[in-house]
């Protein structure tokens, strides 16, 4: 912990909660949100995992992987749309990847690199 995060007059850090099924990927969105000054709120790679901290979790903003082995992340945005919390699309697919209720949403094109992140997440906050 560095002497800014110490301060009560630092900004706080933004919490993401990440879902992503692919272990390799999310070690590197978790390192990468680190690296833009963001705290990993939660982690999930399966459906059931992701309702229940997209339910209980503390956090600000999410990052949803649009297929969690096979299943479509629906249940998820349906929670987060409850609490009214902002979320980003990750997909290989792009925005013609994301069903057709949710097209127009933010949207990560995979592979992305971290300045691609961080514009996303800049322009949620």
């Amino acid at each position: 912990m560095n002497s800014t995060d110490q301060r009560p007059d630092a900004p706080a850090k933004r919490r993401v909660l990440v879902v992503e099924d692919e272990l390799m990927i999310r070690m590197l969105l978790e390192d990468m949100l680190d690296d833009l000054g963001y705290v990993v709120a939660g982690v999930a790679g399966r459906i059931d995992e992701a309702v229940a901290l997209a339910k209980t979790a503390e956090f600000d903003i999410a990052i949803l992987d649009v297929n969690l082995n096979g299943h479509a992340v629906s249940p998820v945005v349906e929670v987060l749309d409850a609490r009214g919390l902002p979320y980003i699309f990750a997909t290989g697919y792009g925005e013609k990847g994301l069903p057709e209720a949710h097209r127009g949403r933010p949207t990560l094109q995979k592979p992305f690199q971290q300045e691609t992140l961080g514009r996303a997440l800049s322009a949620i906050n």
